[in-house]
């Protein structure tokens, strides 16, 4: 059991993907992600292992949830400042953590 300041601690956030691209030099395939947090966060770089399900084209566009306050990381030579949300399917694939209805770039999840 956590206490619900240590759940608050975590800031996850809504973001659209604005670009898409395959991330050289990872050791499992990967994209690197631009996403637009809106205008207080602003546009943040990541780098997701989720090129088993989607597409770059499918994937421009698309909103999705990211923990936004983590330390950046070095991830194959690019800086990766954002963990973007999923969960495995029953294949193990990754599946994006997202909003059913869109909701502003930025808005919190609580």
């Amino acid at each position: 059991m956590i206490e619900f300041d240590a759940f608050l601690a975590v800031d996850i956030r809504a973001g659209t993907i604005l670009d898409a691209q395959p991330l050289e030099g990872a050791r499992k395939p990967a994209y690197r992600l631009r996403i637009d947090f809106g205008p207080d966060l602003g546009v943040r770089g990541s780098s997701a292992q989720i090129t088993v399900r989607y597409s770059i084209e499918e994937l421009v566009g698309t909103q999705i949830c990211a923990v936004v306050n983590f330390p950046p990381k070095r991830i194959a030579g690019f800086t990766s400042e954002v963990l973007v949300l999923g969960m495995n399917d029953a294949e193990g694939a990754v599946v994006l953590v997202r909003p059913q209805f869109a909701v502003p770039n930025g808005t919190r999840l609580y």
